[in-house]
């Protein structure tokens, strides 16, 4: 599976961004999806994750502020991010735990991230 971020960018505090990720490689399903993050001279971590059935997570830092979605019909998802802070600064990456392929199961696939940028 294949997953391609978009979106990032540089954007002043207080303003908004939305990721997308889509994913490609001949799929039937994909599980549960989600976005990432790593900042500099930090540990990746988990912003927000949703499963199949649109059930979703978030990070207590991003709650209220971010918003995970995702359309089945075109395997992609989305992160739309409002009132953004300098502390969001990171590369954003888009992660599918399982995925039903043509060429079978595949797991645990990771995009190569988005960067984004907020100016205090």
């Amino acid at each position: 599976v294949q997953l391609v971020e978009s979106g990032g960018g540089l954007v002043q505090a207080g303003g908004s961004l939305t990721l997308s990720c889509a994913a490609s490689g001949r799929i039937y399903s994909i599980g549960d999806m989600g976005w990432y993050r790593q900042a500099p001279g930090k540990e990746r971590e988990a912003v927000a994750l949703i499963a199949r059935d649109g059930y979703t997570t978030y990070a207590d830092s991003v709650k209220g502020r971010f918003t995970i979605s995702r359309d089945n019909t075109k395997n992609m998802i989305y992160l739309r991010m409002n009132n953004l802070k300098p502390e969001d600064t990171a590369v954003y990456y888009c992660h599918a735990d399982r995925a039903a392929t043509q060429r079978g199961p595949e797991y645990d696939s990771w995009g190569r991230g988005t960067q984004v940028t907020v100016s205090s």
